[in-house]
């Protein structure tokens, strides 16, 4: 199938945006393809240091006999749900080694924090900036430099994103990224949604929210909503760095562990290429259209930003806007949809999307992957017999009211949105907006946290048709926070009838489910964005069909406004305890959210 003419031009536009810094960076990846191998490399010291702790047979193999080393980096804790079932993967990735002629080592470990824990909590305010000392972390990792190719262990929001950016630092190495999969469906996402909603209106207590909270995250394995970490996972598929179809087979599973070592026996295979060739500007586009055609979350729109840069690829939120006016939505996951993950797999999961992605020419199928057949093999669905595993191809939907083709989707474009206009760049997230709330004018009550707007809410200052403002929220001010606290009662306030939107240069991801939100704002407040200028009063007017955000004052009038002053005392407050002083410099040098927030990139 021809590719898409958009999907096309988008790409050669980043190709072009990307020539300088795409060059400089395959340039660093074929001095270090081309140099001796670690071990032939290194002093006697260096050597002996690095596998000193190796079983004889292993050390012999590796120094000796010049097998090949795999480096397993591990995002392996046992708080997280989602990282819990990675403890004994290395050992399945070493035995499965040995048998292959080579060996393992566990290169390092990375932190992996969990959002889930730390929502409206101090440190959701380091939650952001995980990501960039995940990246380190791996850095510190494979700098050893006694590896030949590389193993990734993560699942969740910014463990994958961090893993990939230290990854692509080391972009000569062939490596695979190796998941864990989503917990069992328990309660679901929307009856959680329904008690957090009575609970923020004091209709139930907490033990009856809490009975609720444990009974819908409940096992090993990641949340079963499509939010970030699970979006991360449809990205991974889409880039073609997963074996295949692992991205959302249970923990427990028995196919589980068979997976995980066709991940060492793939990063093995002599074809594997290096991940820094294998991510191209090809291989983002397909993973930015995956993410459109599944309704994933507005947190890919920096991510996925940074892990660009990353690889010499520049991209920006123009590029998803255009790629999102012609990739139509094919999935229906909540918070887009009832359905949960589990649900999106038994209908033929990412298989079924790459495949109706593909056929419809919107994903490019000229991409180098993990594998040798192709990104063709991300079309076919795991199963084990004889205990060996095969491939299936994913066949239609199971259910098309959660996957339907490409030729019959739920709506003709994509389920992000940027917006834009006199209070800066957003990006909203449609797809599980009502139709009807698309379009929202309303005065602004103004905010400058999200604790404040809870408080108004408790004091019933609230009901009425408004837009809720919360800034200094951004990168440079407060670490950028995920604000889903603010879901339940601005749920409710919509649900009274009122017409309610959200605005803020805070982050939101996907939870912001039926409100519309306009999220990222940029520029954020502290950087002297407009949206240090709004009072309360201001008619602001959020439209998600023309893709405006706009304060309607006067333009005398706003011109002349000055912005107002930073919180001080409170953005002051925010950088003390709960390790939040140690993360001053990633504050103080973050970029913009459309530049990724990277901390370690300079304008």
């Amino acid at each position: 199938m021809p590719i898409h003419p958009t999907v096309e031009a988008v790409t050669r536009r980043i190709r072009q945006r990307s020539a300088a810094t795409r060059k400089a960076y395959l340039e660093q990846v074929e001095f270090h393809r081309h140099r001796d191998r670690g071990s032939d490399r290194l002093g006697c010291a260096n050597v002996a240091h690095a596998f000193a702790a190796m079983p004889g047979n292993d050390k012999l193999r590796v120094v000796t006999e010049r097998a090949r080393n795999v480096g397993i980096v591990t995002a392996y804790n046992d708080m997280l749900s989602a990282h819990a079932p990675l403890q004994h993967y290395p050992d399945l990735i070493k035995a499965e080694a040995r048998l292959l002629g080579a060996t393992a080592q566990v290169a390092g470990g990375v932190p992996a924090m969990c959002d889930g824990v730390t929502q409206g909590e101090p440190g959701m305010e380091l939650s952001l900036f995980s990501r960039d000392v995940i990246a380190m972390g791996v850095a510190v990792a494979l700098s050893h430099d006694v590896f030949d190719a590389a193993l990734m262990l993560g699942v969740c929001d910014k463990i994958v994103p961090g893993l990939l950016i230290g990854a692509l630092q080391f972009g000569h190495l062939p490596t695979v990224f190796v998941p864990a999969g989503p917990m069992t469906s328990g309660l679901s996402n929307s009856a959680k949604a329904k008690v957090r909603e009575e609970a923020a209106q004091g209709l139930v207590g907490r033990e009856q929210l809490l009975d609720a909270e444990m009974h819908a995250y409940h096992a090993p394995g990641t949340c079963t909503f499509y939010g970030t970490a699970n979006s991360n996972q449809m990205l991974m598929e889409a880039m073609g760095l997963h074996v295949p179809g692992t991205a959302f087979v249970n923990p427990g599973n028995a196919m589980r562990a068979e997976l995980t070592r066709e991940a060492a026996r793939s990063v093995l295979a002599t074809a594997a290429p290096p991940i820094g060739e294998l991510v191209d500007e090809r291989s983002i586009v397909n993973a930015m259209v995956a993410l459109l055609a599944t309704g994933g979350s507005t947190n890919h729109l920096i991510h996925w930003v940074a892990v660009a840069r990353a690889a010499g690829v520049i991209i920006d939120w123009d590029d998803f806007s255009a790629l999102s006016a012609v990739v139509p939505l094919i999935a229906r996951v909540y918070p887009n949809g009832s359905a949960d993950v589990n649900d999106f797999q038994a209908a033929g999961g990412p298989g079924f999307v790459i495949r109706e992605l593909l056929d419809a020419g919107l994903m490019h199928e000229d991409v180098l992957t993990v594998r040798a057949g192709g990104i063709r093999e991300y079309t076919r669905i795991p199963h084990e017999h004889d205990q060996r595993l095969h491939w299936k191809d994913a066949g239609p939907s199971g259910d098309d009211s959660i996957l339907r083709p490409a030729t019959a989707p739920f709506q003709a474009t994509g389920g992000l949105m940027v917006l834009s206009g006199n209070l800066g760049r957003s990006v909203i997230k449609v797809s599980a907006v009502p139709n009807d709330r698309h379009v929202i004018e309303a005065p602004a009550r103004v905010f400058a946290s999200q604790a404040a707007l809870q408080d108004a809410f408790q004091a019933g200052e609230l009901d009425r048709d408004v837009v809720c403002v919360v800034r200094w929220q951004g990168p440079g001010a407060n670490g950028m926070p995920e604000l889903h606290k603010l879901t339940p009662p601005l749920a409710v306030l919509q649900n009274k009838g009122f017409r309610v939107a959200l605005v803020t240069d805070g982050r939101m991801s996907g939870a912001s489910g039926k409100v519309p939100a306009a999220i990222h704002v940029t520029p954020e407040a502290l950087a002297g964005g407009p949206l240090a200028r709004v009072q309360d009063g201001d008619v602001i007017r959020l439209d998600a069909v023309q893709g405006t955000l706009e304060v309607l004052v006067p333009q005398a009038e706003w011109d002349a406004r000055e912005a107002a002053p930073p919180p001080v005392a409170e953005l002051r407050a925010n950088g003390m305890g709960w390790g939040r002083e140690l993360f001053a410099n990633f504050r103080r040098n973050a970029l913009s959210a459309e530049e990724g927030a990277c901390t370690w990139l300079y304008n």
